[in-house]
């Protein structure tokens, strides 16, 4: 089901398209392929429901879509090499599936604009990051002129948040309260692609959080490229520790995070809204990149390592139980042995849960890319493996240190890939660990957007495990989200919902939140959730 979002000066209209039915008037169905970061997960929401206003309908899994939409990174080197890959495959698909369309945006289409179309002449539509809403249109425009369309705007069209979403899980969901980057990042071409910060009114991302609340959600994420900026384009600089307090006074929102901050902004108030709102969660992601000051420095990185540490003390001092994670860049040109010791140095120190951790790769078009002294790759790769094995000792260690803990669980439906085969459950402590539990015997089965609590009984590196040791029966609060997961499995089998009692006379329940991607699980080898999608092989 598709919502509008009522928000940022009223909803932004998707039209029916002509374009959306066959001539026998069937509806072509679409498949949206995600690369890269959170944002352009939260984005593809956003494309899906546009196309679902134009009267597409999704493509059932294992077949053939009318309309494969992929939305692009550019972030790492082989986001070229990813896309070119996967075009090269379906333009063998087109040649046997009569009226197929292929669709390109996000950030590689707005860097590389008719690039793309130069290389794979059989995309039908090349479009950017600041004309989402457009998609419907050019598919409709290709189809009636028989040829390639190529639409990239130098500026915001419509806010995102504004366009009509599809949304796929009940429990949880993404909200973006700011667009864009005023940072400078020798490395990064997000400011470039994305443009300058744009920051929603509050009331505006309030409103859209009720709304989600009111749908059955009972966990939201905010998201920006650096959260804790938000309010600069309005003149508040504390404007993100009040919308952390305001959005923790929303009924029924019971978990909030946030992804991602910046230490150079990230001030004390908001470090205190942390710890006086009980919907934040006591988990942080905070970018490290390097331990070096002189390599900071070089990467304008407007903060130091003691700085740096110093926010973590703080954290832990009024959370203590705060699981923090970070990324870190590996082989920054002009990285000596020297600077990346000192990156081990601080990773000791912070102990963080999980690192995400990256080897530089040249991006054209950044200051970085230019750079002398680029690090050779076997020296990149010899310091990568250092950091990671340091860092998964760190993780372990932390991890252990949990056992005997009791959790409070979030019950996912798509977090842990051997669950079947374990006969396990998983999901989410309040921290963002991952958490794999088994269902005793006689014991009533939560369903996804439950609670229950349970105690750790077993660590690794990237989970941790909670097995009954008595065999008694979970403790399981069914929630409102619980609810809301059993209407929508009702609407798609066409039979009536179950009722709980836990959600009385609440809302018809619509397709809400984060998309069924495992940002972290066993397998990915992290424990909390990332800024990038780890599936997407670019690490």
């Amino acid at each position: 089901m598709t919502i509008m979002t009522l928000l940022d000066g009223g909803p932004t209209t998707i039209l029916p398209s002509a374009a959306a039915f066959d001539d026998d008037g069937r509806a072509r169905t679409y498949e949206v392929r995600t690369f890269g970061c959170q944002m352009n997960v939260h984005d593809s929401e956003r494309l899906s429901g546009s196309l679902e206003s134009a009267g597409y309908i999704r493509a059932d899994a294992g077949t053939e879509a009318d309309v494969v939409v992929i939305n692009t990174c550019a972030v790492r080197e082989n986001a070229d090499n990813k896309l070119y890959g996967n075009l090269g495959y379906l333009a063998s698909v087109k040649r046997r599936h009569e009226g197929m369309q292929i669709a390109v945006g996000g950030c590689l289409a707005q860097k590389d604009k008719n690039t793309i179309l130069e290389k794979a002449p059989w995309v039908d539509v090349v479009f950017g990051t600041h004309n989402m809403g457009s998609l419907p249109s050019l598919l409709e425009r290709a189809r009636h002129n028989d040829e390639a369309q190529l639409e990239i705007l130098e500026s915001l069209e419509v806010f995102p948040s504004t366009l009509p979403t599809k949304r796929e899980s009940v429990y949880s969901g993404w909200v973006s309260i700011s667009v864009g980057c005023n940072n400078t990042c020798t490395f990064c071409i997000v400011p470039a692609l994305r443009g300058k910060e744009k920051d929603r009114r509050p009331g505006d991302i309030l409103g859209e959080v009720a709304a989600l609340v009111e749908d059955g959600a009972i966990e939201v994420t905010l998201l920006g490229q650096n959260v804790n900026s938000y309010g600069v384009e309005f003149g508040d600089r504390a404007a993100f520790g009040k919308l952390l307090r305001a959005a923790g006074e929303i009924d029924g929102l019971e978990r909030i995070r946030f992804t991602s901050p910046h230490p150079a902004a990230f001030t004390d108030d908001v470090i205190d809204a942390m710890a006086e709102t009980p919907a934040v969660m006591p988990q942080l992601h905070m970018p490290l990149q390097s331990g070096s000051d002189r390599v900071l420095r070089a990467m304008r990185r407007s903060y130091r390592s003691a700085k740096f540490l110093g926010i973590l003390d703080r954290v832990r001092e009024r959370m203590p139980h705060a699981a923090i994670s970070t990324d870190i860049i590996v082989g920054f040109p002009g990285e000596t042995e020297e600077d990346f010791l000192e990156t081990l140095r601080v990773v000791e120190q912070a102990r963080f849960a999980t690192a995400f951790t990256f080897q530089y790769s040249i991006r054209p078009g950044t200051p970085a890319a230019t750079m002398p002294d680029q690090v050779p790759k076997h020296i990149v790769q010899e310091r990568y493996e250092r950091l990671t094995a340091l860092q998964d000792r760190i993780s372990f260690e932390e991890n252990t240190a949990q056992i005997g803990r009791t959790v409070q669980v979030l019950v996912s439906d798509s977090e842990g890939k051997k669950d079947a085969a374990r006969h396990r459950l998983s999901g989410r402590a309040e921290d963002s660990r991952l958490v794999h539990f088994d269902v005793p015997e006689g014991s009533e089965t939560p369903r996804p957007g439950d609670v229950v609590t349970v105690t750790v009984t077993q660590a690794a590196p990237f989970f941790l495990i909670a097995d009954s040791l008595t065999g008694e029966p979970l403790a399981i609060r069914r929630t409102r989200a619980g609810d809301a997961w059993d209407r929508l499995q009702s609407e798609s089998c066409s039979v009536p919902a179950p009722s709980s009692g836990a959600a009385s006379g609440a809302p018809r329940a619509v397709s809400l939140g984060l998309p069924g991607l495992r940002p972290a699980d066993a397998a990915s080898k992290h424990a909390t959730v990332p800024i990038y999608n780890v599936d997407d092989s670019e690490r």
